[in-house]
Protein backbone atom coordinates (compact mmCIF):
# COMPACT_ATOMS: atom_id res chain seq x y z
CA UNK A 1 0.00 0.00 0.00
CA UNK A 2 1.53 3.46 -1.22
CA UNK A 3 0.51 6.27 1.40
CA UNK A 4 -0.73 9.08 -0.37
CA UNK A 5 1.15 12.02 1.44
CA UNK A 6 1.62 15.33 0.70
CA UNK A 7 4.59 15.41 3.41
CA UNK A 8 6.40 12.88 6.03
CA UNK A 9 4.86 10.88 8.46
CA UNK A 10 6.23 10.10 11.36
CA UNK A 11 5.37 7.05 13.49
CA UNK A 12 6.57 7.14 16.66
CA UNK A 13 6.39 5.09 19.71
CA UNK A 14 7.56 5.80 23.49
CA UNK A 15 8.57 3.82 26.54
CA UNK A 16 8.82 6.01 29.69
CA UNK A 17 8.63 5.53 33.32
CA UNK A 18 5.42 5.79 33.59
CA UNK A 19 2.02 6.99 32.32
CA UNK A 20 2.24 10.67 33.89
CA UNK A 21 1.89 12.92 30.92
CA UNK A 22 2.98 15.55 33.50
CA UNK A 23 5.85 13.86 35.68
CA UNK A 24 6.91 10.76 33.79
CA UNK A 25 10.01 10.48 31.21
CA UNK A 26 10.83 9.04 28.18
CA UNK A 27 13.22 6.40 28.38
CA UNK A 28 13.34 5.01 24.71
CA UNK A 29 11.87 6.31 21.55
CA UNK A 30 11.67 4.82 17.76
CA UNK A 31 10.58 6.95 14.75
CA UNK A 32 10.05 5.85 11.68
CA UNK A 33 9.56 8.11 9.44
CA UNK A 34 7.84 7.84 6.21
CA UNK A 35 8.98 10.30 3.16
CA UNK A 36 7.08 11.35 0.74
CA UNK A 37 8.02 9.02 -1.88
CA UNK A 38 6.92 6.12 0.89
CA UNK A 39 10.60 5.62 1.76
CA UNK A 40 11.37 5.43 5.31
CA UNK A 41 13.89 5.99 7.66
CA UNK A 42 14.55 5.29 11.52
CA UNK A 43 15.88 6.84 14.39
CA UNK A 44 16.01 4.84 17.64
CA UNK A 45 17.32 6.03 21.15
CA UNK A 46 17.49 5.11 24.75
CA UNK A 47 16.89 7.96 26.84
CA UNK A 48 18.10 8.85 30.35
CA UNK A 49 15.13 10.08 32.32
CA UNK A 50 16.82 11.42 35.47
CA UNK A 51 14.82 9.79 37.15
CA UNK A 52 14.34 6.44 38.59
CA UNK A 53 12.73 3.95 36.32
CA UNK A 54 9.73 1.95 38.70
CA UNK A 55 10.72 -1.50 38.51
CA UNK A 56 7.09 -2.79 38.10
CA UNK A 57 7.71 -0.32 34.69
CA UNK A 58 10.82 -1.93 34.07
CA UNK A 59 9.27 -5.45 34.01
CA UNK A 60 6.87 -4.10 31.21
CA UNK A 61 9.72 -2.67 28.35
CA UNK A 62 12.43 -4.56 29.94
CA UNK A 63 14.40 -1.08 30.58
CA UNK A 64 16.18 -0.87 33.62
CA UNK A 65 17.73 1.84 35.42
CA UNK A 66 21.29 0.49 34.55
CA UNK A 67 20.52 0.40 30.99
CA UNK A 68 19.93 3.52 30.15
CA UNK A 69 23.00 5.08 33.24
CA UNK A 70 25.18 6.21 30.51
CA UNK A 71 22.71 7.20 27.38
CA UNK A 72 22.24 10.45 27.03
CA UNK A 73 18.99 13.00 28.23
CA UNK A 74 16.49 13.88 26.06
CA UNK A 75 17.89 17.44 26.33
CA UNK A 76 20.70 16.48 24.71
CA UNK A 77 19.06 14.22 22.24
CA UNK A 78 16.06 17.49 21.33
CA UNK A 79 17.93 19.03 18.70
CA UNK A 80 18.26 15.86 16.52
CA UNK A 81 14.81 14.67 17.58
CA UNK A 82 13.82 18.16 16.43
CA UNK A 83 15.39 18.03 13.25
CA UNK A 84 14.11 14.26 12.10
CA UNK A 85 10.50 15.26 12.87
CA UNK A 86 11.18 18.54 10.75
CA UNK A 87 7.89 18.87 8.81
CA UNK A 88 6.38 15.53 9.60
CA UNK A 89 2.72 14.83 10.33
CA UNK A 90 3.08 12.37 13.45
CA UNK A 91 1.65 8.87 13.41
CA UNK A 92 1.68 6.22 16.09
CA UNK A 93 -0.87 3.55 18.30
CA UNK A 94 -3.03 5.60 21.22
CA UNK A 95 -0.37 8.47 20.24
CA UNK A 96 -2.93 11.40 20.60
CA UNK A 97 -3.78 10.16 24.09
CA UNK A 98 -0.03 9.56 25.20
CA UNK A 99 2.85 9.65 22.94
CA UNK A 100 2.02 12.99 21.87
CA UNK A 101 1.34 14.91 24.71
CA UNK A 102 4.64 13.26 26.77
CA UNK A 103 6.53 13.85 23.81
CA UNK A 104 5.91 17.72 23.56
CA UNK A 105 6.39 17.99 27.36
CA UNK A 106 9.99 16.47 26.88
CA UNK A 107 10.38 18.99 23.83
CA UNK A 108 9.20 22.05 26.63
CA UNK A 109 11.85 20.84 29.14
CA UNK A 110 14.38 20.75 26.67
CA UNK A 111 13.72 24.11 25.84
CA UNK A 112 11.82 23.54 22.52
CA UNK A 113 8.50 24.52 21.23
CA UNK A 114 7.68 21.40 19.17
CA UNK A 115 4.17 23.10 17.42
CA UNK A 116 1.88 21.10 16.86
CA UNK A 117 -0.50 23.73 14.85
CA UNK A 118 0.46 22.55 11.34
CA UNK A 119 0.93 18.68 11.90
CA UNK A 120 -1.71 16.53 11.18
CA UNK A 121 -2.39 13.97 14.13
CA UNK A 122 -3.38 10.00 13.16
CA UNK A 123 -4.01 7.89 15.74
CA UNK A 124 -3.65 3.92 14.33
CA UNK A 125 -5.20 2.41 17.93
CA UNK A 126 -8.51 5.00 16.98
CA UNK A 127 -9.04 3.13 13.14
CA UNK A 128 -8.71 -0.14 14.81
CA UNK A 129 -10.68 0.64 17.79
CA UNK A 130 -13.61 1.84 15.00
CA UNK A 131 -13.41 -1.20 13.05
CA UNK A 132 -12.14 -3.89 15.33
CA UNK A 133 -11.62 -3.24 19.29
CA UNK A 134 -8.46 -4.28 20.19
CA UNK A 135 -4.71 -3.90 21.47
CA UNK A 136 -1.58 -3.47 19.34
CA UNK A 137 -0.84 -7.73 19.82
CA UNK A 138 -4.36 -8.29 18.35
CA UNK A 139 -4.32 -5.78 15.92
CA UNK A 140 -0.71 -6.97 14.07
CA UNK A 141 -2.27 -10.75 13.80
CA UNK A 142 -5.23 -9.68 12.67
CA UNK A 143 -4.18 -7.08 9.92
CA UNK A 144 -0.58 -8.48 9.20
CA UNK A 145 -1.51 -12.45 9.72
CA UNK A 146 1.33 -13.33 11.95
CA UNK A 147 2.63 -12.91 15.80
CA UNK A 148 4.33 -9.63 16.60
CA UNK A 149 8.09 -10.23 18.06
CA UNK A 150 9.51 -8.46 20.75
CA UNK A 151 5.94 -6.60 21.33
CA UNK A 152 7.27 -3.12 24.30
CA UNK A 153 10.32 -2.75 22.42
CA UNK A 154 9.75 0.87 21.15
CA UNK A 155 11.21 0.11 17.82
CA UNK A 156 9.52 -3.10 17.28
CA UNK A 157 6.13 -1.53 18.26
CA UNK A 158 6.46 1.11 15.89
CA UNK A 159 7.42 -0.87 12.65
CA UNK A 160 4.25 -3.25 13.71
CA UNK A 161 2.18 0.10 13.82
CA UNK A 162 3.37 0.91 10.22
CA UNK A 163 2.91 -2.09 9.05
CA UNK A 164 -0.89 -2.10 10.69
CA UNK A 165 -1.54 1.42 9.34
CA UNK A 166 -1.11 0.38 5.69
CA UNK A 167 -2.89 -3.19 6.27
CA UNK A 168 -5.89 -1.21 7.60
CA UNK A 169 -5.85 1.25 4.56
CA UNK A 170 -6.12 -2.01 2.33
CA UNK A 171 -8.47 -3.74 4.25
CA UNK A 172 -10.90 -0.92 4.79
CA UNK A 173 -10.70 0.83 1.36
CA UNK A 174 -14.39 0.10 0.57
CA UNK A 175 -15.37 -0.67 3.42
CA UNK A 176 -18.89 1.11 4.29
CA UNK A 177 -19.81 1.86 8.01
CA UNK A 178 -23.73 3.07 9.18
CA UNK A 179 -23.79 5.86 12.07
CA UNK A 180 -26.65 6.07 14.42
CA UNK A 181 -28.70 7.55 12.04
CA UNK A 182 -28.16 5.06 9.66
CA UNK A 183 -26.02 7.56 7.59
CA UNK A 184 -23.42 4.97 5.75
CA UNK A 185 -19.84 6.50 4.64
CA UNK A 186 -16.54 5.06 4.18
CA UNK A 187 -14.07 6.39 6.86
CA UNK A 188 -10.78 5.08 5.66
CA UNK A 189 -9.48 6.56 2.82
CA UNK A 190 -5.47 6.76 2.22
CA UNK A 191 -5.51 10.76 2.90
CA UNK A 192 -3.64 11.80 5.91
CA UNK A 193 -6.20 14.44 6.42
CA UNK A 194 -9.64 12.53 6.33
CA UNK A 195 -7.44 10.13 8.81
CA UNK A 196 -6.40 13.14 11.26
CA UNK A 197 -9.94 14.05 11.14
CA UNK A 198 -11.59 10.60 11.69
CA UNK A 199 -8.54 9.66 14.68
CA UNK A 200 -9.24 12.98 16.50
CA UNK A 201 -11.82 12.35 18.60
CA UNK A 202 -11.60 15.05 21.20
CA UNK A 203 -11.94 18.58 21.92
CA UNK A 204 -9.03 19.59 23.49
CA UNK A 205 -7.56 23.14 23.60
CA UNK A 206 -4.45 21.26 25.31
CA UNK A 207 -2.81 17.85 24.99
CA UNK A 208 -3.79 16.45 28.45
CA UNK A 209 -7.41 17.30 28.17
CA UNK A 210 -7.69 20.02 31.22
CA UNK A 211 -8.96 22.82 29.37
CA UNK A 212 -11.57 21.22 26.49
CA UNK A 213 -13.71 23.75 23.64
CA UNK A 214 -17.07 24.05 24.20
CA UNK A 215 -19.92 24.17 21.38
CA UNK A 216 -19.13 27.45 21.09
CA UNK A 217 -15.15 26.91 20.04
CA UNK A 218 -14.28 28.68 23.68
CA UNK A 219 -11.45 27.15 26.22
CA UNK A 220 -13.59 25.80 28.90
CA UNK A 221 -12.02 24.04 32.13
CA UNK A 222 -13.18 20.36 31.78
CA UNK A 223 -11.91 19.78 35.79
CA UNK A 224 -12.32 20.79 39.22
CA UNK A 225 -14.49 23.43 41.01
CA UNK A 226 -14.89 25.84 37.50
CA UNK A 227 -15.46 22.79 34.99
CA UNK A 228 -17.62 23.74 32.23
CA UNK A 229 -16.67 27.64 32.77
CA UNK A 230 -14.75 29.25 29.96
CA UNK A 231 -11.03 30.01 30.98
CA UNK A 232 -11.35 33.96 30.27
CA UNK A 233 -14.10 34.10 32.76
CA UNK A 234 -12.29 32.34 35.41
CA UNK A 235 -9.36 34.18 34.89
CA UNK A 236 -11.63 37.49 35.21
CA UNK A 237 -13.16 36.80 37.96
CA UNK A 238 -10.38 35.21 40.15
CA UNK A 239 -6.71 35.96 38.59
CA UNK A 240 -5.29 34.10 41.05
CA UNK A 241 -6.64 30.13 39.45
CA UNK A 242 -3.97 30.85 36.93
CA UNK A 243 -1.32 31.01 39.52
CA UNK A 244 -2.67 28.41 41.03
CA UNK A 245 -2.36 26.06 38.03
CA UNK A 246 0.88 27.40 36.84
CA UNK A 247 2.69 26.58 40.05
CA UNK A 248 0.67 23.19 40.22
CA UNK A 249 1.34 19.68 38.85
CA UNK A 250 -0.06 20.16 35.17
CA UNK A 251 1.42 20.06 32.42
CA UNK A 252 4.20 22.36 30.72
CA UNK A 253 1.94 22.06 27.42
CA UNK A 254 -1.49 23.30 29.85
CA UNK A 255 0.89 25.61 31.15
CA UNK A 256 1.98 27.06 28.08
CA UNK A 257 -1.88 27.50 26.70
CA UNK A 258 -3.36 28.83 29.64
CA UNK A 259 -0.59 31.50 29.69
CA UNK A 260 -1.67 31.88 26.14
CA UNK A 261 -5.09 33.00 26.86
CA UNK A 262 -4.33 35.15 29.47
CA UNK A 263 -1.83 37.03 27.50
CA UNK A 264 -5.11 37.24 24.87
CA UNK A 265 -6.72 38.97 27.36
CA UNK A 266 -4.70 42.03 27.52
Amino acid sequence: MHLNLTKPLAFFDLETTGVNVGSDRIVEISIVRVNIDNTTDILTKKVNPTIPIPIFTSKIHGIYDKDIADCPTFKELAPQLAQFLTNCDLAGFNSNKFDVPVLVEEFLRADIDFDLKNRKLIDVQNIFHLMEPRNLTAAYKFYCGKPLINAHSAEADTIATYEIFKAQLKHYEHTEVEDDKGNKTIPVKNDMAVLSTLTTRSKNADLAGRIIFNEKNEEVFSFGKHKDKTVKEVFEKEPSYYNWMMQGDFPLYTKKIITQIRLSMK
